[in-house]
This record gives C-alpha cells, sequence and structure tokens, in this order.
C-alpha cells in the first residue's frame, strides 16, 4: 500500500541549476485578457543585470509583443510519481544587437521551428519552484500470516 506523495519548496538556487539542465519551456503571456502558453527554446544567462533567461520568437508574435511573462519548466518520472516545476515569472525585453552577437556563440537557445529572429530575455521577478516526492511504501502484512 502507498500513501500519497509530498511537495517540498525548492530554493532559488535548485531552480536556477534545474533551469540550466533544460532546453525546452512553456512560456505564458496574457493577450486579450486570457492566458496563452506555448512551448519555446530557452537557455539562462548570467550577465550584469543578474540571471535571465534568453528566447527567440517570430517578430511581431504574441510572445514579441509581450512585456510581462512567465516561464515554466517541469520534470516528470510517471513510474515512480514524482518530479519537480519551476516557475520563472518576470519582464520581457528585446536584446540589443550587441547582445546578441555576444550570446549567440555562448547561449543561443537555437529554436527548433525556424523563422525565430526575435532575441527576448526574460529578467526574473521571482523564481519558484516544488518538488513531488514520491509516496511513502507501508508493508502490509499479517502475523497470522506466518503462524
Amino acid at each position: 500500500m502507498t500513501v500519497g506523495g509530498s511537495l517540498e519548496k525548492l530554493s532559488r538556487e535548485d531552480c536556477i541549476r534545474l533551469l540550466r539542465m533544460g532546453v525546452v519551456g512553456r512560456v505564458a503571456v496574457v493577450v486579450d485578457g486570457f492566458p496563452v502558453i506555448v512551448p519555446a527554446n530557452y537557455r539562462v544567462i548570467d550577465d550584469a543585470d543578474g540571471v535571465g533567461l534568453t528566447v527567440r520568437t517570430r517578430f511581431g508574435s504574441q510572445v514579441d509583443r509581450a512585456l510581462e511573462a512567465a516561464l515554466e519548466v517541469d520534470g516528470i518520472d510517471p513510474l515512480h510519481h514524482q518530479g519537480w516545476s519551476v516557475l520563472v515569472r518576470g519582464l520581457l525585453g528585446h536584446l540589443s544587437d550587441l547582445d546578441i552577437e555576444r550570446l549567440r556563440g555562448e547561449v543561443d537557445p537555437h529554436p527548433w521551428v525556424s523563422e525565430r529572429d526575435s532575441w527576448l530575455v526574460l529578467r526574473p521577478v521571482s523564481i519558484t519552484g516544488r518538488r513531488l516526492l514520491p509516496p511513502e511504501l507501508l508493508w502490509e502484512f499479517s502475523l497470522r500470516g506466518y503462524l
């Protein structure tokens, strides 16, 4: 028999470490009062402004026009009923041509879809995460079975 899993809060450092391991997340923006969520390739950067996430998108897209956004990344192990999730909420801005040239060789997100020529950076206002710990196994047996 199993008893349900539990959630633990991840530290900011653990969240950033998990973000660095990934390449695909989901970017959420609000359009006409409703959330729009799209998959996107991303990379973590460290610069004078701190930690940021670079994303490439299509010029004029809903993500390209957004000022506020969230990016969510997770890992799931359905066999063991465990996993983790990291949510970055922040402000989106366009990168300068100078920043793009510097980052192109270092941390280019290399979008899996063509025509993604608008470079954005998500500057975190908050980075939060949770880990789902697997359920505890309880062994059920009766002493009468051995007597």
